[in-house]
């Protein structure tokens, strides 16, 4: 069995506001072109499922709506035919939307009717296996959604994501579910919607190190349902003082850390499935992990990393929370603190990726591609001082990675619950822990930056190479 999901930039969701959201009480519509992003094995729940990212929006031109009431749109299908010829050269899905302005969130048996017409004049014109998508959105921007695979069969929208500032996720029983009594004091404080959207969410770390473990253990205490992990790198024993989770005995077996973080939130007993994948992020056994994930905390410390979940972000609608802590100190003895920075930020299309943030370098990342895939030729380089290699290792304090880590799952928090207020959202938060001080540093994208200066990748969703990327 296939699962299907939407995901719509906020910037289209704001504009299919202005074209349907009528202040005449009437019925409008508007078509949608999705790109695709097909995952082979959920893992989670086992199976296929197919993610829709919001492309373009194409407005029903006004001379061709034959009528408009409070209850009912009809337009000629000239504009319809356009957008299909459209989609089906882009390798695009085509979408139709249309408000009910007075609130039925389900769809109307006219609506059964005339968008089984509508698949069936898609499929004639651009073959039998061409599915269509359809939506609702009601006065209060509630969105219901289905994909039509013929004629006689639809299927519904498993969850649709908006993703923007904030984030806001739209599915059948919203509002309609118990809270779990381990999550009773949180809807106190937030709502009980809260507690049934995070309940939902597929939500991934990678790197489950000090701040990515600290981030692990937080997810499922606020409610969490579905964890994934990914590192590639085993416990010792200078990770204990910091790695959650971790004990002695697993130092001693040098067992990976993903499992070690695994065991810990299972062992809570809060209900969070957990599921991992010892490997580098990149590494195609990822793919269908990273692409199920509905938010990723990006807690690795490479430039590699960063770069490919920077790019992942914006090719799949997928917003990274990415984590930094940086301790500089004086070679005194004993040292000095010089410097000791907590960053918090949030990549979404419309901010600047890590790249323009001057937070990864390029030539750090090609070092550490090298290291990572021709050892050999990375140690005859850095022998050669070709490379920069390995120096001393980075200062780390346990408080500092897991004031960092609760910094990153309140940013989450405000993205979806805006318990902040409206002007309470960080797209780029540093904190100076030894001076007492928070900031919030701008940055814009770089002139002729092709993730974040154009948006030509984003919602690109499947393409080969994976992500555009040719290394």
């Amino acid at each position: 069995m296939t699962t299907y999901s939407a995901t719509f930039q906020a910037a289209h969701a704001d504009e299919l506001q202005r074209l349907i959201l009528r202040d005449d009480g009437c019925e409008h519509a508007a078509y949608i072109l999705f790109n695709k992003a097909n995952i082979n094995i959920d893992p989670w729940d086992r199976q296929a499922h197919v993610k829709y990212l919001s492309a373009k929006i194409v407005p029903v031109p006004d001379e061709q709506v034959l009528e408009a009431t409070p209850n009912l749109v009809s337009w000629q299908t000239a504009s319809f035919i356009r957008s299909l010829k459209e989609a089906v050269a882009n390798d695009q899905v085509l979408a139709i939307i249309h408000s009910h302005p007075g609130g039925l969130r389900s769809f109307s048996r006219q609506d059964d009717t005339n968008e089984a017409e509508l698949v069936q004049l898609a499929q004639n014109r651009n073959g039998p296996d061409t599915p269509m998508l359809s939506f609702i959105m009601t006065a209060d921007k509630t969105l219901t959604g289905r994909i039509w695979l013929s004629r006689q069969y639809h299927a519904p929208m498993r969850l649709i994501r908006t993703i923007g500032e904030s984030f806001r996720l739209h599915y059948a029983s919203r509002g309609f579910s118990s809270t779990r009594l381990a999550f009773d004091r949180q809807a106190l404080a937030f709502g009980k919607a809260l507690n049934e959207d995070l309940s939902r969410l597929r939500v991934g770390v990678v790197g489950c190190g000090g701040t990515g473990s600290a981030v692990a253990m937080l997810l499922p205490r606020v409610g969490i349902g579905h964890v994934g992990l990914i590192d590639n790198d085993i416990v010792d024993v200078t990770n204990l003082n910091r790695l959650h989770g971790a004990r002695q005995a697993d130092a001693d077996a040098m067992a990976p850390k993903v499992q070690v973080v695994a065991r810990a939130i299972a062992e809570l007993g809060l209900g969070t499935r957990v599921v991992y994948r010892e490997a580098w992020v990149g590494d195609p056994e990822c793919y269908d992990l990273l692409k199920s994930c509905d938010i990723i905390f990006g807690c690795t410390d490479d430039n590699e990393g960063r770069l490919f979940l920077s790019r992942l972000a914006l090719f799949y609608l997928i917003p990274v929370i990415d984590l930094g802590l940086a301790i500089k100190v004086t070679d005194a003895g004993p040292p000095a603190i010089e410097a000791l920075d907590g960053r918090v930020t949030v990549l979404t299309p419309g901010n600047a990726c890590l790249s323009c943030r001057g937070v990864v370098e390029a030539a750090r990342a090609a070092e550490e591609a090298m290291r990572r895939t021709t050892p050999a030729l990375y140690e005859k380089r850095k022998a050669e001082a070709y490379v920069f290699g390995e120096g001393n290792p980075n200062p780390v304090v346990v408080t500092f990675t897991t004031e960092l880590a609760t910094m990153a799952v309140n940013e989450m928090l405000q993205r979806f619950n805006g318990f902040r207020g409206p002007h309470g959202f960080r797209a780029n938060q540093l904190r100076r822990f030894h001076l007492m001080m928070d900031a919030k540093p701008g940055a814009r994208a770089a002139a002729g930056c092709a993730l974040c200066d154009s948006e030509g990748y984003w919602g690109r969703g499947d393409m080969k190479p994976f992500l555009d990327r040719t290394s």
